[in-house]
């Protein structure tokens, strides 16, 4: 008879290692443990993240501690770090222990983040990213047209003075750019829409960094931005709305044929 044998539908009376049964004699810790092992120690470990016991931007244990506490093979707990790291919950980083990451909506994009760059290889997947942020942006402008508060007209003009103070240099222009648009997202003061703007920012950077830059085209993007700032502070939504589909319009062509129309 095999020295160990994984526990089904029975717990055994002298030795059970996290969910696997260990005849007399045998050592849990140098064979193959099931994908239960690994589930009951992300649960443990999900539940202590959520929970704030194990604390927000802290260190996870280290690895023999986290074997010790739950028993498992240094395998088990690899397994469940991948995973939880997979989740969003821990960032993993070579040659430091991995950080405990408490879930929010940035975690949850952050999760996915790898399938959406993949899927931007893909024929049509730049442009079908690039219209969901178009439909998103033209809703947001109607809605700090209608809704802006004070304090978002303060932020939408220092971002956009920000912007026109950057136009001679390209790299910070494009920084300030997207701190326009990110303020936008902000005026719902739902905490999801940021998240997104951060996603959008993520995924298509690699894009646009490609994008020929100067200081003229710079200034037609600060004009463009200029009338949608005026749209919004005469609380017209139609203006706001017409003034953002022909700012991404004209960004679209202007960066679509610096790509390999294959991608896009």
């Amino acid at each position: 008879m095999a020295a160990a044998q994984i526990a089904v539908g029975r717990t055994g009376k002298d030795s059970s290692v996290s969910g696997i049964e260990v005849e007399p004699g045998g050592d849990a810790h140098s064979m193959p443990q099931s994908g239960r092992a690994a589930d009951a120690v992300i649960a443990k470990l999900e539940e202590q993240i959520v929970t704030g016991a194990l604390e927000n931007n802290s260190p996870l244990p280290a690895e023999r501690q986290l074997m010790e506490q739950f028993s498992a093979s240094r395998t088990v707990i690899r397994e469940a770090i991948a995973t939880l790291s997979s989740r969003g919950l821990i960032e993993s980083r070579p040659r430091f222990r991995p950080v405990v990451r408490k879930p929010d909506y940035e975690t949850a994009l952050t999760a996915v983040g790898g399938i959406v760059r993949h899927l931007l290889t893909e024929r049509g997947g730049v442009k079908n990213l690039y219209d969901s942020r178009v439909f998103l942006e033209r809703a947001l402008v109607r809605q700090a047209a209608i809704a802006a508060q004070k304090d978002d007209i303060v932020q939408l003009r220092e971002a956009l003075a920000a912007n026109k103070r950057a136009i001679d240099n390209s790299d910070a222009f494009y920084l300030t750019d997207v701190a326009f648009h990110g303020v936008l997202y902000t005026i719902p003061k739902n905490p999801i829409f940021p998240a997104i703007h951060e996603g959008y920012t993520s995924w298509l950077a690699p894009h646009w960094e490609k994008m020929l830059r100067s200081p003229e085209r710079n200034l037609v993007n600060f004009r463009s931005h200029e009338a949608i700032f005026s749209a919004i502070v005469e609380r017209d939504p139609d203006a706001a709305e017409e003034a953002l589909a022909n700012h991404l319009k004209a960004a679209w062509e202007y960066v679509r044929v610096t790509f390999d129309l294959d991608q896009l």
